[in-house]
């Protein structure tokens, strides 16, 4: 068995995992490295989508293989002297798009393996989004060789094309069609679904849910020479630790263990559990006699659910937006969960709707929909399910004073800090009281500070790591999706640091 890091071994995010045998490989993820991408675009400088490849291939934010799109490589990029590897399929741990945000680069007729929950959200993601390129995930546009063959564009009337799906659950018939079609007149064309255990794979592989902020992650077992686990991101700390637990227990037999190490680099390293930001969430709203603006990670259904629960203790009804409905018909096609049966959903003031929205989420759910007037009128019966992106609704919806709730991640870039700085503009300026961030001053200039207890970690603290590690008890324990890979060394005498590039047989 052979193991290559492509991207990952010194980033958060970003993985391309390859093991192979004989016979073939896999790719363990194939995310987008927010963290290189970030040294070159932001929101309005991006990678162009009529040069394919060309970007992510000349800023090294890919690997030079012979498994990209044909309709994807501009004229003016040679892909023959690429590295040819036998790849058979890419195993997606979750839908986060530092796991899987490349994989839309890759040729369709390589199968993706995901659970169903992780199909299902990466369906409406595509539905719902603008997504384009490495993004395009489940389906795609297909190019064509523009006037100048160096620049491609969508082939007009065309279909969209499908990709081979493999999943390691069961699946519904709804389920099954709402992954095989779309809304809209142009339909997807090709693409087969495959039970995990009916698939031509080059390993024998198993995966086990474990607990993370989006629903649906897995951890894999591969069966090879070596038996290999790979952990994607979990925590021990969520509401369903019990499958991390369950997950690490079954890895025991694992001579080789890759692990992520997100929280590796922190100095302060204090688990909050999702009860304590539970109890602190529902105190701010129970003493709230205004409108509350609960604002956390998008796609963390689980700190959805607390919502809609602190919501229903304190007589208030949760407003989620169109986009959040269509994402939540998708997973109750995976388990089966009621998720809207409490919920309105906003009326967003716009001439034209997406047909994902009015084929589906009108289609169910017109009379949830809610007014931006009539939760003007009454403020105290609410909260809004609303991101920074959403704030300009407020001046729609025309109201004063309220609480607004941060209970999502830091920023971690500059450029997510001036997000901050507008955020609390626009709070400002409707007389919102703030939780969960303040402003304060800065060196340079303002800056946001976090406040603990409003949001807790998605990802293994550094005891947990300890326990995981132990409790494995790898021969070569390979860290991975941190900023620290030295902290694994100190603790860890079977640690083998990787670099981007790396190959290890085992």
């Amino acid at each position: 068995m052979k193991i290559t890091i492509y991207d990952g071994a010194d980033t958060v995010g970003g993985n391309k995992i390859y093991v192979e045998n004989d016979s073939g490989g896999i790719f363990l993820d194939f995310g987008l490295n927010f963290a290189r991408y970030g040294e070159y675009f932001e929101e309005f400088l991006r990678e162009r989508s009529t040069r394919g490849i060309h970007d992510s291939l000349y800023l090294e934010l890919i690997p030079k293989l012979d498994i990209y799109r044909e309709d994807m490589v501009p004229s003016d990029v040679d892909v023959s002297e690429f590295s040819k590897i036998n790849l058979k399929a890419v195993a997606i741990s979750h839908a986060h798009l530092d796991h899987c945000g490349n994989i839309g680069f890759i040729r369709e007729d390589i199968p993706i393996i995901a659970s169903p929950t992780t199909l299902a959200i990466l369906k409406a993601m595509r539905d719902s989004g603008r997504l384009s390129g490495g993004m395009e995930i489940m389906y795609h546009s297909r190019r064509e060789p523009a006037e100048d063959s160096r620049v491609l564009r969508a082939m007009k009337n065309a279909p969209y094309c499908g990709r081979d799906l493999i999943s390691t659950g069961s699946m519904g018939e709804e389920l099954l069609k709402f992954l095989a079609d779309r809304p809209g007149k142009k339909k997807i064309e090709g693409g087969k679904i495959y039970d995990l255990d009916e698939a031509s794979l080059p390993f024998e592989i198993e995966s086990f849910e474990v607990d993370h902020s989006i629903f649906g992650a897995v951890g894999y077992i591969i069966h090879g020479d070596s038996m290999l686990a790979y952990t994607g991101d979990l925590r021990l700390h969520g509401r369903n630790a019990r499958k991390t637990i369950e997950f690490i227990q079954r890895a025991r037999d694992c001579s080789v263990l890759i692990v992520e190490g997100t929280r590796a680099a922190r100095e302060e390293d204090v688990n909050v559990l999702e009860a304590e930001v539970f109890e602190n969430c529902l105190e701010i709203v129970e003493s709230e006699n205004g409108l509350v603006i609960a604002d956390f990670s998008p796609r963390n259904f689980e700190r959805l659910e607390a919502f809609a629960e602190i919501a229903s203790r304190t007589g208030r009804i949760l407003v989620v937006t169109a986009k959040d409905a269509y994402m939540m018909h998708a997973l109750e096609l995976a388990d089966g969960i009621d998720r809207m049966k409490d919920l309105l959903i906003y009326r967003e003031l716009k001439y034209k709707r997406d047909r994902w929205e009015t084929d589906v989420v009108m289609s169910r759910w017109e009379d949830k929909y809610i007014d931006p007037e009539s939760i003007r009128r009454n403020p105290d019966e609410y909260i809004l399910c609303f991101s920074f992106y959403d704030m300009k609704h407020l001046l729609d919806i025309k109201v004063k004073g309220g609480a607004y709730v941060y209970s999502s991640s830091e920023a971690f870039s500059e450029e997510q800090e001036f997000d901050f700085i507008r955020l609390h503009r626009w709070l400002e300026t409707f007389g919102f009281r703030v939780y969960g961030f303040e402003i304060v001053p800065g060196s340079r200039r303002p800056e946001p500070r976090f406040v603990k207890g409003f949001h807790t970690s998605g990802h293994v603290s550094k005891e947990d790591l300890r326990w995981i590690v132990d409790t494995v008890d790898p021969d070569i324990l390979i860290p991975v999706h941190t900023e620290n890979p030295e902290w694994f060394l100190k603790e860890f005498q079977s640690t083998k640091i990787l670099k981007n590039g790396d190959t290890m047989i085992i």
